[in-house]
């Protein structure tokens, strides 16, 4: 207790100390001083007062890693120092279920960073997955604000353990790229305070993350970056938010509205930056007594904050950059995110000792992810493809053959994904018929690419670009032993595959190591543990906002009709069979669950749920497996999804070992929003707890009473 005091009042004295040297330091700016924090000097930098050795902040964007430094209009510096680790996409990170690998990622990405120069990391970026068309989904983590939240809250840890600021983003209801910059976004209460919200409030409240980015839309008819309800109200006063509000770039729209209304800081992407909202037109705005010197004070308050946790923090560490530890971060977070779907024919792992050859087929193969489409990416200082990593491991003892198959060249116009599927090519597909043909087994590498997913624009429907399923049928056809890779960071509608291919790889725009990673998994010596972040659908029309017309709206406006039912809270309520169920991925050995029991059969809403049970390893290979605990309350009085994610732990079990995994639920996370009261409501009753491998497997099951 005594230690616990002490440390508590370390903490306090620092706050008092940082206070006291704002409020010092404030004293001493002129009005002009003060309004030159507030706003872009530069695409990435803002701010900086050198008389009074006030440095700029730097900010450079995630998520993927540490952007190359850019001058005026975006071009490359063409620097020599600016290389960096290319880190898995989010829906990568995501599907690991592995909040540890989510600090090791922010951790890293912060050291980068922090040898760079750079105040504030723009991630993590982790919108939910309203629907799976968003051209951002590849950036963002899940469906799930549960599993959005823990590894959110990991991120910004690590991100600012190297004294980098984590920007989370996109705060909030981005959930579209289709006229994101105007669309207007209704929806209710208890779907904004059960679904969007949950993951910025736990990086806000246990995170502590020091900036947050406004989004670009609207939410209730007043943009992100003014809106009060948003930036004051929930994030600054129930959340006690003490950083600074963030604007996207370009993304603010008035002067008085905004500085009112919560935001702290105007970025944009192009000069001349005096024109800029917050810049001299704040400056008129104060004099003019629109907006208050108060006001002003509390965003200078809030960006020194954020300086005296970062550039100007004692003792700042060095940072590092492209280091093997670094890669092999990069390394981990991919082997654990692929998602084995299909494997009935056990052609996996590989049987190296009698494969002889082997085609690699498909232009994904070959192309590397680090960069591509609109949006942040990252000079890697080398990517290994899949090719590359499967010649690595096996090019000294089997043959491998490679055959492109396809083109992935793209190009877009407009703001949703233009038809770009001409047709197979039939000279490439011929080809790559003549390769399967003549070696043991063909690997087909289909799937998006980083053009074809990407920021500023929504793809208009589920079907695999460049003619890919032409090819595969082709390939498939007279090669029986084929092994189907899909490469992407959002669903496609692989149906077909699904029903005639026999096995089907998930991966992701996978890092630096990607190709070291596959081969690692394709070949056996990384068991596949990767689960789902996300539904895929059968059909589109099966998903919420396609089967009530809820996207991509009218007039500009965009109504979340199917409230809290987001994923697999809808398709599980609905009774809906999804193509791949949110959670499901497959493994090369078998777990059996047993002993499912509480610590407890009735709770208080103040007490703490502890559930165990026992996971064997039946088969015949050492691994991981995800266990995910939902809950299910029985006779609601108000509407309920089916189930919900509460709890999940990732482990590692060796074959013929059991392991007992305990899982905590605090009972307050049972709770639902009550609109009427505005408060979150613990309702009496029975309730089911699930354990399982996907939302769609349950292994076993509990029930409990909850008590006033």
């Amino acid at each position: 207790m005594a230690a616990t005091f002490t440390a508590v009042n370390a903490q306090s004295k620092k706050k008092q100390s940082i206070d006291s040297k704002i409020s010092s330091l404030i004293k001493k700016l002129t009005l002009e001083e003060k309004i030159s924090l507030l706003h872009a000097n530069g695409i990435f930098s803002a701010g900086g007062v050198k008389r009074l050795g006030i440095p700029a902040i730097m900010t450079d964007d995630g998520p993927l890693g540490v952007r190359e430094d850019v001058k005026e209009g975006w071009g490359p510096a063409n620097l020599t120092t600016d290389s960096a680790t290319f880190f898995p996409n989010g829906s990568a990170l995501a599907a690991t279920w592995n909040p540890g690998l989510a600090y090791r990622y922010g951790h890293d990405m912060g050291e980068e960073a922090r040898a760079r120069g750079k105040n504030v990391m723009l991630a993590p970026a982790f919108n939910i997955a309203r629907m799976p068309l968003c051209g951002r989904t590849y950036e963002y983590y899940s469906e799930d604000p549960f599993l959005n939240a823990r590894l959110a809250v990991q991120s910004v840890k690590g991100i600012q353990s190297q004294h980098v600021a984590a920007c989370v983003k996109h705060f909030a209801v981005n959930n579209q790229e289709v006229e994101r910059g105007r669309v207007n976004v209704e929806v209710d209460e208890r779907a904004l305070r059960e679904i969007y919200l949950p993951a910025f409030k736990a990086g806000i409240t246990e995170g502590n993350a020091w900036t947050i980015m406004s989004a670009y839309n609207k939410l209730r008819g007043v943009y992100c970056s003014e809106n009060d309800y948003l930036l004051n109200k929930i994030l600054k006063d129930e959340w006690n938010f003490k950083g600074a509000v963030i604007s996207d770039w370009g993304g603010t729209h008035s002067t008085v509205n905004a500085a009112n209304n919560g935001l702290d800081l105007e970025m944009g992407s192009n000069p001349p930056y005096k024109t800029y909202y917050f810049a001299d037109k704040l400056l008129d705005s104060v004099k003019a007594g629109k907006v208050s010197i108060k006001v002003i004070d509390e965003k200078v308050h809030r960006i020194l904050w954020v300086l005296y946790h970062t550039g100007m923090s004692a003792n700042l560490p060095k940072g590092a950059i492209n280091t093997p530890a670094h890669s092999k971060t990069a390394y981990d977070i991919a082997s654990e995110s692929i998602v084995l779907l299909k494997n009935d024919q056990h052609l996996l792992p590989l049987n190296t000792s009698a494969i002889k050859s082997i085609a690699v087929i498909g232009d994904n193969a070959t192309r590397t992810f680090h960069l591509g489409g609109f949006g942040a990416g990252v000079k890697a200082r080398y990517e290994v493809t899949a090719l590359a990593g499967l010649q690595n491991r096996l090019g000294k003892t089997v043959n491998i053959k490679f055959s492109q198959g396809y083109s992935g060249a793209y190009k877009s116009s407009g703001s949703f994904v233009n038809d770009e599927t001409k047709g197979a090519d039939p000279a490439l597909v011929e080809q790559a018929v003549a390769v399967a043909k003549s070696c043991d087994m063909a690997i087909l590498f289909i799937g998006g690419n980083r053009d074809y997913e990407s920021e500023s624009r929504d793809r208009k429907d589920l079907s695999l670009p460049f003619g890919e399923q032409t090819l595969v049928d082709a390939v498939t056809a007279v090669n029986p032993n084929t092994i189907v890779v899909v490469v992407g960071g959002a669903p496609y509608n692989i149906s077909q595959i699904k029903k005639s291919n026999h096995t089907i790889v998930w991966s992701w725009y996978n890092g630096s190591e990607n190709g070291n990673a596959l081969a690692d998994v394709l070949t056996g010596k990384i068991n596949p543990s990767g689960k789902l972040p996300f539904t895929f659908p059968a059909d589109l029309k099966d998903s919420p906002a396609f089967a009530l017309n809820a996207y991509p709206g009218d007039n500009l406006q965009v109504d979340y009709k199917e409230g809290i039912l987001v994923g697999y809270r809808w398709f599980d309520t609905k009774k809906i069979e999804p193509l791949y169920c949110f959670g499901y991925g497959l493994s090369y050995t078998s777990y059996k669950y047993s002993d499912f029991q509480t610590n407890k059969k009735s709770y208080k809403p103040s007490e703490y749920i502890v559930a165990t049970l026992k996971v064997k390893n039946t088969g015949k290979y050492a691994g991981k497996e995800t266990v995910q605990l939902y809950v299910s309350k029985i006779g609601s009085v108000v509407e309920r999804a089916d189930k919900e994610l509460k709890a999940f732990k990732k482990i590692d079990i060796a074959v013929g070992e059991t392991a007992t995994v305990t899982l905590t639920i605090p009972v307050k996370d049972l709770a639902y929003y009550d609109v009427k009261t505005s408060k979150w409501i613990v309702e009496p009753g029975k309730y089911k707890l699930l354990a399982g491998t996907s939302s769609r497997d349950i292994e076993q099951s509990s029930a409990i009473e909850v008590v006033d």
